[in-house]
């Protein structure tokens, strides 16, 4: 992980981001030295994230094999829901498209209508891989409450226990 060269490197704080949805996240981010965290996918499934309950629900039904890596190839690399949009562009771009020929599939209007709509297929949309750690759809208080408490318990208890001797 990145997060002590970055620490290291800078002299802001550091928000580490990717992966995290969990207390555990938390705890193993704030161990590698971040001040805190981001969580861009586990605040989607939230109650409040503005996006359609369908979004939320196939988040919560989700593995991290439910994901596609696209735009590799045209040096604007992201991950997003595997579906019929994102696979479609993979496709042209493994037979050497430019990105002229995607572009109208990767458009962020497309992937608006997918969250205002709940059409999954509608267009590409982002989400990371931790959508397999999310397995309900929360308040936003009740997920920073439960996370942090979660953390708290790891750091107070597994991680005092390893370094205090029994």
């Amino acid at each position: 992980m990145l997060i002590p060269a970055t620490v290291a490197a800078v002299s802001v704080p550091v928000i580490a981001c990717g992966g995290i949805a969990t207390g555990a996240g938390l705890a193993a981010a704030l161990a590698l030295g971040a001040d805190g965290v981001s969580m861009g996918t586990r605040f989607l499934a939230s109650q409040e994230a503005p996006v359609h309950s369908y979004v939320k629900r196939r988040i919560v039904e989700a593995t991290e094999l439910d994901t596609n890596l696209i735009m590799r190839q045209v040096n604007n690399t992201s991950r997003g829901a595997r579906n019929i949009v994102s696979d479609e562009v993979l496709s042209r771009l493994r037979a050497g498209c430019a990105f002229a020929d995607i572009q109208p599939l990767v458009a962020g209007a497309r992937g608006r209508t997918v969250f205002e709509t709940g059409d999954l297929d509608a267009g590409v949309w982002t989400v990371g891989l931790s959508q397999s750690l999310i397995d309900d759809v929360l308040s936003v208080a009740e997920l920073v409450h439960r996370i942090v408490s979660q953390a708290e318990s790891i750091i107070s208890t597994r991680l005092r226990e390893m370094v205090t001797p029994t």
